[in-house]
């Protein structure tokens, strides 16, 4: 059964109100996967070495590697420690150098970030 038009206008007109639109998209932060990836790489590349040589001494292949590295596989833990042992670094080194890059795009969300380590800082202190 077809509406009438003034059915089919009074449905229409109950819709609710469009939401106000943020008038600036905030830039979106990368992705873990795309910071790790950049950081293997270039230590990677500092050491003059190529995929082969690395993702051997890690155990994965060159393929998984480079995919890694260009961000588009979600490595595991045991992966990662794998890869950054492979290069001659620490998993600790490795986030705080991806800390760093995060922080040098996004000062304000680095503000906050620290603002919540201080908290949680002084709340370990409390409870101790």
């Amino acid at each position: 059964m077809v509406e009438t038009s003034a059915a089919a206008h009074a449905n229409h007109a109950e819709e609710p109100p469009a939401r106000d639109m943020p008038t600036e998209a905030k830039p979106r932060e990368p992705l873990w996967r795309q910071m790790l990836g950049d950081s293997l790489r270039e230590r990677r590349n500092d050491l003059g070495e190529t995929l082969d040589e690395v993702a051997t001494r890690a155990g994965v292949s060159p393929q998984y590697l480079s995919e890694i590295e260009r961000g588009l596989k979600e490595p595991s833990s045991e992966i990662i420690a794998a890869v950054s042992g492979a290069l001659g670094t620490t998993l600790l080194d490795l986030t705080v150098d991806i800390a760093r890059s995060l922080a040098a795009i996004s000062p304000s969300a680095a503000q906050v970030s620290a603002t919540r380590v201080s908290t949680s800082q002084a709340s370990l202190a409390l409870a101790a």
